[in-house]
């Protein structure tokens, strides 16, 4: 792994994804959280914040050892327990089939090489009367930014570790065997083609 990767580009994502609306989606979203929550992609640790009194305790999934080492300092500061797994999210995860109660992703999906497969194994480890919180960028319905995102995606990805700008978020997940009760979808402010973003549950 070079430089950039471990180290420049770990604290160029925490800033991409640490802004006022971003915040205002955390504290939108993740308030439905509770019990044991799976959080594929913790990263830096900014949802820690917004999890409320309802949740027993977090297991953090994420493959950078820079981005734990973040999130841990924040976790500090938090009341919630939470358990740090440095492993890709396609892995097997170290923990039972139906054993937690919610499975959050933020901005996650984009960059995982192998999305339905780490899909899977989230839906493996959620219990039946769970739920999984997602808030993602991904594939615009309006031709011509779709477009751009797919000439974008081959550069963009090389330089922001695998993000893809043009995944049909909605449809990865429900190909996955979840089914989405809710879905707002936005573009955030920004270049259209890094901005268009799906917010929902599924259950």
């Amino acid at each position: 792994m070079g430089l950039y990767a471990k180290y420049v580009l770990p604290r160029l994502i925490d800033v991409a994804v640490k802004n006022r609306d971003s915040a205002r989606l955390r504290a939108d979203w993740l308030g439905n959280a509770s019990g044991d929550v799976l959080e594929v992609g913790i990263g830096s640790g900014l949802n820690l914040p917004f999890y409320p009194s309802q949740v027993r305790k977090i297991y953090g999934v994420d493959p950078s050892l820079e981005l734990q080492r973040m999130a841990r300092k924040r976790a500090l500061a938090e009341q919630v327990p939470v358990e740090f797994l440095l492993q890709s999210a396609e892995q097997t995860l170290p923990l039972a089939e139906r054993s937690v109660d919610t499975v959050v992703t933020t901005w996650t999906l984009c960059s995982i090489p192998d999305a339905p497969k780490a899909l899977r194994e989230m839906r493996r480890v959620m219990k039946p009367q769970g739920r999984l919180i997602f808030l993602e960028h991904g594939r615009s319905p309006d031709t011509r930014v779709a477009t751009w995102q797919d000439k974008l995606t081959p550069i963009w990805k090389r330089g922001a570790g695998g993000c893809h700008l043009n995944r049909k978020i909605g449809e990865l997940i429900e190909a996955a065997g979840f089914r989405i009760t809710e879905l707002r979808t936005c573009y955030l402010p920004g270049p259209r083609p890094m901005t268009y973003t799906y917010q929902g549950l599924a259950s």
